[in-house]
C-alpha cells in the first residue's frame, strides 16, 4: 500500500502540476470567485463560519481583510507558479486560499468542487523542488499527486453517497435534472429534455458513474487515462447543458495526467526556430558562393563539439 501511495513520478510532472494549480488559483480570484470580494460589504452578523472557521481564530470579513487576502493571494500564487521557494510560497498560498474559501462558503452555501484543489494546495509544498522537463523520479512528488487523486475520486464517490443518503431513490427517479434545466438550462438541454425518460436514465447514470469512480485506480495506465478523459467529457456535457462548472475540480484532476509531456515553452521555441530556418539557409547558401573563403585544411584542428574541451586522453568529438 505504501508503495502505491508513494509511486515515483518524474519531477517534471510535479513542476507542471504546480504551475497549473497555482495559475488556476490566480484565475479563480479574478474569473470564478471574484464575488467573494462582495462579502466585505455584508453585515458581520450574517457571517456564520464553517467549523474550521470556528475552530481557528479567524477574523470576521471586513473590506480591509478581504482586500489584503485578495491581493496577497493573487501575487503569491503567480510567484508560486514559477516553482520558486516551493515550501514557503506553497504553505502561504494554501493558508490564504483556505481563508478565501472560508469567507466564500460561510454565508449559507458550500461548494464540494473545491475539495480536490484544497488538498492539492496542502500537499504540493511537500513535493519539494522540481523543474520542468526533469525526468528524475520522486516519491515525495508521487505521494502529493496520489493524495490529490484520492481527493478527486472521493469528491465523486461522496457526492453519490450524499445523493442517496439525503435524496434516497427519489433522487434517481425524481425531477432533479428537469429542475436544473428549468433554472439554468441551455438550448442543448432543452433538446435533451424532449427525449422521453432520458433525464431519468441520466440520473441513474450519474450516480452509477460516481459510485464506480474508484475503479480508476485499478485500471492499467492507458485505460486509466481513458477513464479520466470520460470524467472530463462528463463535465463538458454538464457545462453545455446546465451551465454548472466544476473548474477547481477539473484543475485538481490534472494530477492523473502525464503533464510533463506538455511543454508550451519548448513548443514555442521550436516554432520560432522553424520561422528563422529560412534566413539561416540563406546565410549558408551565401557562404557557399563566396569565392574568397579559405578552405579548411584536412589536418587543421577542429573545435570540440558543443564547445566542450576533450576529455583527458581522448580525442575531441563523439
Amino acid at each position: 500500500m505504501s508503495g502505491w501511495l508513494t509511486e515515483a513520478v518524474p519531477r517534471g510532472r510535479i513542476a507542471a502540476f504546480r504551475t497549473v494549480i497555482y495559475l488556476f488559483v490566480a484565475a479563480d480570484l479574478v474569473v470564478f470567485t471574484p464575488w467573494v470580494r462582495t462579502r466585505a460589504s455584508v453585515p458581520g452578523e450574517l457571517y456564520q463560519p464553517l467549523l474550521v472557521g470556528r475552530l481557528l481564530p479567524l477574523p470576521t470579513p471586513t473590506p480591509t481583510v478581504v482586500a489584503v487576502i485578495f491581493w496577497a493571494l493573487l501575487l503569491l500564487a503567480l510567484l508560486a507558479a514559477t516553482g520558486r521557494a516551493p515550501r514557503l510560497l506553497g504553505w502561504t498560498v494554501f493558508a490564504l486560499y483556505l481563508e478565501w474559501m472560508i469567507i466564500a462558503m460561510s454565508y449559507g452555501k458550500v461548494d464540494h468542487d473545491r475539495f480536490g484543489l484544497l488538498v492539492a494546495l496542502a500537499v504540493l509544498p511537500t513535493a519539494g523542488r522540481a523543474r520542468h522537463g526533469d525526468t528524475t523520479r520522486t516519491e515525495a512528488g508521487g505521494w502529493a499527486l496520489r493524495v490529490t487523486q484520492i481527493a478527486v475520486i472521493c469528491t465523486y464517490f461522496l457526492a453519490a453517497w450524499a445523493k442517496l443518503r439525503f435524496g434516497g431513490l427519489d433522487w434517481l427517479t425524481g425531477s432533479v435534472l428537469a429542475r436544473a434545466i428549468i433554472r439554468r438550462g441551455t438550448d442543448l438541454a432543452d433538446l435533451v429534455a424532449q427525449v422521453p425518460h432520458l433525464l431519468i436514465v441520466a440520473q441513474f447514470g450519474i450516480v452509477a458513474f460516481e459510485l464506480f469512480s474508484p475503479v480508476v485506480f485499478l485500471l492499467p495506465a492507458r485505460w486509466r487515462l481513458a477513464m479520466v478523459g470520460f470524467f472530463y467529457s462528463f463535465h463538458a456535457v454538464t457545462i453545455a447543458t446546465i451551465t454548472i462548472s466544476f473548474a477547481p475540480h477539473l484543475a485538481a484532476m490534472t494530477s492523473f495526467l502525464p503533464l510533463e509531456r506538455v511543454r508550451p515553452l519548448v513548443w514555442a521555441r521550436r516554432l520560432v526556430g522553424r520561422s528563422t530556418s529560412g534566413s539561416t539557409s540563406a546565410d549558408v547558401d551565401t557562404a557557399a558562393e563566396t569565392p574568397d573563403q579559405e578552405p579548411v585544411s584536412a589536418g587543421a584542428d577542429r573545435a570540440p563539439l558543443n564547445d566542450q574541451a576533450p576529455a583527458l586522453g581522448r580525442p575531441a568529438g563523439p
